[in-house]
């Protein structure tokens, strides 16, 4: 079965830092882009990060650029995502999702086959 799992979320105060995991089983990740979603209720689901392992590309939302950084763990088969600088605004459920035919550079919303159940990011003193 082919499941991604987030974790790493949790509390933290304007201007620190969290660092996101999403463990992948069933799949190996070299052969797939993964992306990184957040979405607030009330709001729409944002993309902010993106990292294709075939061709070694890697997406950056305006918004995060120069903040947060993506990355893979192929020991742990999973992708990680860190945060810095975080604002209270950020404050959101973090997602993982990929699929067969997804790509970072195309960003097909129906291509997004496999979604992690979130981990809940919350920015606030």
């Amino acid at each position: 079965q082919v499941q991604l799992v987030e974790s790493g979320g949790g509390l933290v105060q304007p201007g620190g830092s969290l660092r996101l995991s999403c463990a992948a089983s069933g799949m190996t990740l070299a052969h797939y882009a993964i992306g990184w979603f957040r979405q607030d209720p009330g709001k729409e689901r944002e993309r902010i990060s993106c990292i294709s392992v075939r061709d070694g590309s890697i997406y950056y939302a305006d918004s995060v650029k120069g903040r947060f950084t993506i990355s893979r763990d192929k020991a742990k088969n999973s992708v990680n995502l860190q945060m810095n600088s975080l604002e209270p605004e950020e404050t959101a459920v973090y997602y993982c999702a990929t699929g067969p035919y997804y790509s970072c550079a195309t960003d097909k919303p129906g291509n997004l086959e496999v979604w992690g159940q979130g981990t809940l990011v919350t920015v606030s003193s």
